[in-house]
Parts: structure tokens; C-alpha cells; sequence
């Protein structure tokens, strides 16, 4: 669908999780106490053990300089494995204290971890729980889930039961609009998935809407692309579904894609004008319509366009956006208007780890977020950002890590990793995150990372590290994201559908999102003829054998592939097929 840059090396910082269990093991220091607070503690089990995910809000003052997390089994549990937190256990006695990277917890704010642990006899929920030994009166522990085989254990831990299934009550803006609401099953798509074998399976997750020109808002009649729906008719069958959130991608700035091969953009490179008359106003005016003042609406704002003026300048379109201020001054303007309607939440397209994990691109990234949040008036305009739209990068990966070292050898001296500081999107987006309130942006912002292309699973998954003692052959064998290289963006070949879509996965996250509709063509793997001004990008193209932007390698590519957004029924038996954590 969109251009991946070119990665440019540098260094920068990761940030890196602390995930240890047993008891007798240090927890944070505590420079405040919690004046209040909230938690949510949900499991998944089996007979002899489960998966547990927490969540704890802060209601009270500002925590800084580390918070613990404390409650009391009423059994004979005992946690083996924990991630996002340390953990100690003493008898009955569970604490969990914050990772170094996550000591702070502003107001409203909330941190989400989860371990996996044993029992016997009845697994009760812990009925009280402490903040930095202040009881959580407002705790919401939830019935354990059934499992459909109750002797095993999920085939991946980090898989939660269900969310609720209603929406919450209205009310004034809140610091997570994923949490608690049931997400819109935009019914276009469904009717698509359905029709596959199996597709009912995945068919129910919500995935977002995507406005990729100006026809799209009031819809079109396009048979091979996105159908006849309009923005006003989607938000419709939001409120007729119940749904608490609906997301939207905001995606048509002038001269956009503009480090493309080809770009599939309407508007020139001095359209700004056409941009906010033509496409953010009339968007604007639905989204604050009082008809829909209940419903959370979730806009995904111009992906792929600001972190193109921190690398790509060498392009002369993207010289020519960064000179007249075109990508600044347009998504500053989609801030401000939709940012000033009160059930409307904004969240920045941030990239991925193989874009922007080098220190020269890290830091500059983050300041011209900050510039065109500024340039909307107010930087509370922005609610968050995200990570991986539309991507193939692995969330996380579990055989090795950037402190990892082959043969005295560190991994990023491998040619993937190519001195990036970051090997998957948690780290990066985590991280990410730390940087961007350090340069200005509120400390309760939240990430959001596309899961749904990143799962990699398959019988092409390894199962282990490897033994290998060269660190490219380490490497490669024992990485997840099985693409030929990260710069590849189009229809890749072997991916998988990724995490379900669920609030509050992991700290300063606030959901995995299916912002790329599973099935939809990123691209044509040749020049097909259309009328909606959509072009060929060789990315798409499996015989290619590429440039710059991806190391002069293969793309990786399916074949066959329609044009960008048109439904590609091969790609989408393969994601399902793929996916991990695998499909029940």
C-alpha cells in the first residue's frame, strides 16, 4: 500500500524489559505513594495452571521513581514466569515492581503486566490489591476464561480471554479509548473474510476504516477496492452495532507517499489548501456531529508522511513537502480540527523499529512530531502514537535481543539488524514513547502497534535459538520476522495474522490494533489499469529485485496481488493459515 524508507544507520537506546520471577528478588524503590487506585485481573486457565493479565490505573497523584504492584493468593498458586514487571513471591504474597523503563505513573494512568502460573484445587481472583501500599478500592477482578481444551495450556501465554462486549458509559474524554469498549466490526471487510474458509473465525475483530481520498467520505462504488460505505454510514453501523470505539485512517496528504516508487496519492504537492477544505473539513463535520458524541472515535493520522522529512530528503518530493511545510502544516491542521471535538482521539503514525531505530532518525522523528503538534495549537491534540501500520515487523522477538552476543560478537553487527538498536516494535514503541514525552508531548500518551501481518507463525517459525556461533547465521535462524529484509513492506510472502486486537497489553501501550484490514492488497504485483488514480509500485512486484530502500534484495512479494486495498483472498488464507498465536 505505502513505501518503506530506506533504513540509515545510527545508535540510540533501547529500553529494556525486566522479567523475573521467584521470590527473594529486589523490588523498585518507591518515591511516592498512591492516593488511589483501580485494577483489572483477568485469567485464562486450564486445569493445572493459567495466564493471568493485570492492569492498574493510577487515580491519585503522579507516581514517579517506581511503583509496586501487591496482592495475596487465596490458594496454593504460584507464578513461573512473569513479563513487563518484577516479580517476587513470598508464600501467598505476590509483588510486582515496575520496569526501569516504566517507573512513572501519571494520574489516570495505567501499566499492564502478566505471568503465567500453577495451581491446584480452586483458583480464586485476589480480592485486595495495594499501589505503593495503598489499597486499590476500585479493582475489578473478572471470572477465570474456559479454555475449549481445559487439560493444556493456551498455545501462547500472552492470548487474553475476551473483552467486554458492551461499551461503557459516555462520558468526558478518557486516557485510554480502548479500554472497556468493544471495538466496530466494519461489515465490508467481515462479509470479505467470511467468505473464506475459516474466515469466521477472525472475521469479528475490528478493524479500522480507511479514508484514502476524498470520494472515500462519502463513498464510492468501487467493485475491486473499498466499498460503497461512507464515513457517515460507517459511524451508523458503529452506533447500530453498540460499539464503543470505531477507527479511522486519516490518509491523503498532498504530495503523499512521497519517497514512493509510485505513489497512490490524489493530491499534488501544493494541494495543502484542497486538503483541508476538501477532505479534513468535511470529515471534521461528520466526526462532530452530536449524533455520535457517545461513541470514541479513533483517528489514525497520516501514516508513512513526517518520518519521510527526517530521511528521505534525498527524494525530491519529500524535499519539496519538508520545504513547503506541506505534511507539517496538514497534519497540524487535521490535529486541530479534529482534535477539538470531544469524543475524537488522534494518534500520530510513528513509523517502525526498521524505519527510525537509529539514533539518527530517533530523536529528529520525535521533534517533528512535536513541530506539527504544535503546530495544531495545542500538543493535547494528540492522544498517541503508532507503530507498524500496515507492516510486517515482529512484535516481539522471543529467541534473542539487541544486549544479545554470538561468539563475543553483538547481533548488531548481523546484516538484519544493521546496528538498529531495536530487533521488534514493543521495544521500539516502549521506547519510543519515553522520547517522545521527553521532548514535549504529555506524559499520558499511549502506543498503539498494528498486529495484524506480524505474527510470523507457520511452519517456518523457529522453535529455538540457534546454535549457530557466526552471528548472521544466528540471527537468521532464530528471528521470527521471516522477510528477506525489514525495508520490505508489500504483500510479504509467509506472513501471518498477528496478536487479536486488546486493550492494555503491555506498559505504555494502550491496545494492539488491526489497523490493516487482513485480505486487503498493499499493492499490484503489476500495472493494472484502474480508475482510482492508484499506480504500480515495483516493491509489489516478486521479480524485483529492489534498491536502496531494502538493501537491493528481493521484495519478498506474493504474486498475483491487485491493486492497494482490493481484496487478495491468496494473502489472506495465508495470513490465516500463519497466524500466530495460532488460530483456535
Amino acid at each position: 500500500m505505502r513505501p518503506r524508507p530506506h533504513m540509515v544507520r545510527g545508535l540510540t537506546a533501547a529500553a529494556a524489559v525486566t522479567l523475573l520471577t521467584g521470590a527473594g528478588i529486589a523490588v523498585a524503590s518507591q518515591a511516592s505513594a498512591a492516593a488511589g487506585c483501580r485494577v483489572t485481573y483477568s485469567v485464562n486457565q486450564w486445569n493445572t495452571g493459567f495466564t493471568a493479565n493485570v492492569s492498574v490505573t493510577n487515580l491519585g497523584d503522579p507516581i514517579s521513581g517506581g511503583w509496586n504492584l501487591a496482592w495475596d493468593f487465596a490458594g496454593n498458586q504460584r507464578v513461573t514466569q512473569g513479563w513487563s514487571g518484577t516479580f517476587t513471591q513470598s508464600g501467598q504474597h505476590v509483588s510486582v515492581a515496575s520496569p526501569s523503563y516504566a517507573n512513572n505513573l501519571a494520574t489516570n494512568a495505567s501499566a499492564s503486566f502478566g505471568f503465567n502460573a500453577d495451581y491446584s484445587g480452586t483458583n480464586a481472583a485476589p480480592t485486595v490489591f495495594t499501589l505503593n501500599g495503598t489499597q486499590c478500592t476500585g479493582q475489578v477482578p473478572t471470572s477465570p476464561g474456559t479454555p475449549s481444551n481445559p487439560s493444556t495450556p493456551p498455545s501462547n501465554p500472552s492470548t487474553p480471554p475476551s473483552g467486554p462486549t458492551s461499551p461503557p458509559p459516555a462520558g468526558t474524554k478518557v486516557d485510554n479509548p480502548y479500554a472497556g469498549a468493544k471495538g466496530y466490526v466494519n461489515p465490508e471487510w467481515k462479509a470479505k473474510a467470511d467468505a473464506e474458509p475459516g474466515g469466521s473465525r477472525v472475521s469479528s475483530n475490528p478493524t479500522a476504516v480507511w479514508l484514502d481520498r476524498i470520494a472515500a467520505i462519502e463513498g464510492t462504488s468501487d467493485s475491486s477496492s473499498n466499498g460503497a460505505m461512507g464515513l457517515r454510514d460507517h459511524l451508523d453501523a458503529a452506533l447500530a452495532q453498540g460499539a464503543g470505539y470505531i477507527q479511522l485512517v486519516i490518509y491523503n496528504l498532498p504530495g503523499r507517499d512521497c519517497s514512493a516508487l509510485a505513489s497512490n496519492g490524489e493530491l499534488g504537492v501544493n494541494d495543502l489548501p484542497r486538503y483541508k477544505s476538501e477532505y479534513i473539513d468535511p470529515i471534521a463535520a461528520i466526526e462532530g456531529d452530536a449524533k455520535y458524541k457517545n461513541l470514541r472515535i479513533i483517528n489514525v493520522v497520516e501514516i508513512d508522511s513526517l518520518p519521510n522529512l527526517v530521511t528521505n530528503t534525498n527524494v525530491a518530493t519529500c524535499a519539496t513537502m519538508k520545504s513547503n511545510g506541506g505534511y507539517v502544516q496538514g497534519v497540524g491542521y487535521a490535529l486541530n480540527k479534529l482534535g477539538a471535538i470531544s469524543n475524537v482521539y488522534n494518534y500520530v503514525d510513528a513509523a517502525h523499529h526498521g524505519w527510525i531505530g537509529w539514533d539518527t532518525n530517533f530523536g529528529p522523528t520525535a521533534d517533528i512530531m512535536l513541530e506539527a503538534a504544535k503546530a495544531s495549537g495545542n500538543v493535547k491534540n494528540v492522544t498517541g502514537f503508532i507503530t507498524n501500520t500496515a507492516n510486517y515487523s515482529a512484535l516481539t522477538e522471543p529467541y534473542f535481543t539487541i544486549n544479545t552476543n554470538v561468539n563475543g560478537t553483538s547481533v548488531r553487527q548481523s546484516k538484519w539488524v544493521d546496528w538498529n538498536y531495536y530487533v521488534d516494535e514493543l521495544t521500539f514503541a516502549q521506547a519510543f514513547r519515553q522520547k517522545l514525552v521527553q521532548v514535549g508531548f504529555d506524559s499520558g500518551i499511549g502506543m498503539l502497534i498494528d498486529t495484524s501481518r506480524n505474527g510470523w507463525g507457520g511452519a517456518n517459525r523457529p522453535a529455538a535459538a540457534s546454535t549457530s556461533t557466526n552471528v548472521d547465521t544466528f540471527v537468521n535462524q532464530s528471528r521470527i520476522d521471516r522477510r528477506i529484509h525489514a525495508g520490505n513492506w508489500c504483500n510479504q510472502d509467509g506472513a501471518g495474522l498477528g496478536e487479536r486486537p486488546r486493550a492494555n497489553p503491555a506498559t505504555g501501550i494502550d491496545a494492539y490494533v488491526w489497523v490493516k484490514p487482513p485480505g486487503e492488497s498493499d499493492g499490484s504485483s503489476s500495472l493494472i489499469p484502474n480508475d482510482e488514480g492508484k499506480g504500480f509500485d515495483r516493491m509489489c512486484d516478486p521479480t524485483y529485485t529492489g534498491n536502496e530502500r531494502n538493501g537491493n534484495n528481493a521484495t519478498g512479494a506474493l504474486p498475483n496481488a491487485p491493486i492497494s486495498g482490493a481484496w487478495f483472498s491468496a494473502q489472506f488464507r495465508q495470513l490465516m493459515a500463519n497466524a500466530y498465536p495460532p488460530l483456535s
